[in-house]
């Protein structure tokens, strides 16, 4: 096996526009893994909604979620390392949602909290296999935070994106992890570093990873693996930036990559 470790992104990735991954994606996955590849996806979902998918791989072993904030192992759901804050530092950050009506959820490692869910969250929850638990006030969590997720059109994150120098801390940093999100994070997280520190605890050079990614999220990932993959459905700079391309996320890019480049 040419590559010692996959690192797949899942969202717009390992998974179609239908949510799902198909056959022959699981199949190659499995063969890959089986010469001897540590399989391990790196996914801006939290790990309740990251480990049904290994588990549906036919796999165990570690993920990195959270978008690098928060790694676990799925065999006990072990919290191997985490990027974490209080939510002391995002009181403005939080008036400022609160005042202009912008969906947010507040992640500890294990946990989504919120305020509010109306059924459009409620279906988009559901959709990335999201149960979140519902409190009155998220600035009474006393608990280590990973993330906080914003979900919104476009153009409110566009003047989210803007305002932030007014209203965000500067241990903090938000990145847009897709069309509709924003997250915040500390600014150590990232899916590299996270995949860097995991891929040392393993003796894993980066020349003997390949990472396959479709969004910004993604690019601190692509740039520190040995071969760095976008999906044809990434954005375009991001695509010059990467590699390789590999076909979209609905033409089984995944599929085809590892065929390409591990099956050889």
């Amino acid at each position: 096996m040419r590559y010692k470790l996959i690192a797949l992104d899942v969202d717009g990735t390992l998974i179609n526009n239908q949510y799902q991954i198909t056959e022959s994606t699981q199949k190659t996955i499995k063969e890959v893994h089986r010469q001897g590849a540590h399989i391990v996806l790196c996914t801006g979902r939290g790990p309740t909604s990251t480990l049904p998918l290994l588990e549906l791989l036919g796999l165990e072993g570690t993920v990195i979620t959270h978008n690098g904030a928060a790694t676990v192992e799925s065999v006990d759901s072990k919290l191997i390392h985490q990027f974490a804050f209080h939510m002391s530092q995002l009181q403005a950050f939080v008036d400022y949602c609160r005042a202009n009506t912008i969906h947010f959820d507040v992640n500890t490692a294990f946990v989504h909290y919120l305020e509010h869910l109306t059924d459009v969250e409620r279906e988009m929850y559901e959709k990335y296999l999201v149960v979140p638990k519902q409190i009155d006030d998220v600035m009474t969590i006393q608990e280590d935070i990973v993330k906080i997720s914003i979900y919104a059109p476009s153009d409110v994150l566009d003047q989210l994106a803007m305002d932030w120098p007014n209203i965000g801390h500067p241990e903090l940093k938000i990145i847009r992890s897709g069309e509709n999100f924003i997250d915040v994070m500390h600014h150590s997280a990232n899916k590299g570093n996270a995949l860097k520190s995991l891929a040392s605890s393993w003796g894993i050079e980066a020349s003997d990873i390949l990472a396959i990614g479709n969004y910004y999220n993604d690019l601190e990932m692509l740039k520190f693996a040995g071969l760095g993959i976008a999906m044809d459905n990434s954005p375009e700079d991001m695509k010059r930036d990467a590699d390789a391309v590999t076909a979209s996320n609905d033409d089984e890019g995944v599929h085809l990559a590892l065929q390409q480049y591990c099956l050889v």
